[in-house]
């Protein structure tokens, strides 16, 4: 039973060792060709990402004025959040910076995923985040998929000082009469974010 087990085993090692050879070899291989005609389209976009992140983060006298909305956090942590987009399917995407000001790296705190279970189990994210309309009185969670992730940021983790993560959040949308909301996330200090 356990030479089976044994000959199974070094079977899947070996098939798990060619096949991940013949990708590598494989998207090796892959750019080499279409970098005659793909890549300049490729490299015009590979350059367009980083020169679109230079000026957010280099000039500095632009970013104030796409902030909409600042809250800050423990340890230095600041989230500016740039975009409020609503769009017609009926969601609001809120697009930012989590920045940490500080002079020592900070580990982001796993609060702000918020305490739902089917959230936390994904990981660090943005998922305890609530937009608020007090008129309205109505409070809009970040929205889920059919497994329970978060429609936002996963994955966060420590942020270096100085540093900088680019962030996203999707709620339902307020109804358009609404145009201003409060945002709150666990840990942060309210905002007030004008949507239109």
């Amino acid at each position: 039973m356990k030479v089976r087990y044994a000959v199974r085993l070094r079977r899947a090692v070996v098939v798990v060792t060619v096949a991940s050879a013949a990708l590598l070899v494989t998207g090796c291989g892959g750019e080499g060709k279409p970098q005659d005609a793909k890549p300049s389209s490729n490299a015009a976009s590979t350059q367009k990402t980083p020169s679109a992140q230079m000026p957010s983060s280099g000039s500095a006298t632009a970013e104030p004025a796409e902030t909409i909305a600042t809250s800050k956090g423990r340890k230095g942590l600041e989230l500016a959040i740039t975009s409020a987009e609503r769009d017609a399917g009926g969601f609001l995407t809120l697009k930012g910076r989590l920045s940490n000001t500080g002079d020592s790296s900070t580990a982001v705190p796993a609060q702000i995923s918020g305490d739902e279970t089917e959230v936390v189990k994904h990981g660090t994210s943005l998922g305890g985040a609530t937009l608020v309309d007090g008129l309205g009185k109505k409070r809009y969670y970040v929205l889920r998929d059919t497994d329970g992730r978060p429609l936002t940021t996963t994955g966060l983790g420590i942020v270096s000082a100085g540093d900088s993560v680019d962030v996203f959040m999707q709620f339902p949308a307020p109804p358009a009469s609404t145009t201003e909301v409060s945002f709150q996330l666990p840990t942060f200090e309210p905002a007030t974010l004008k949507l239109s």
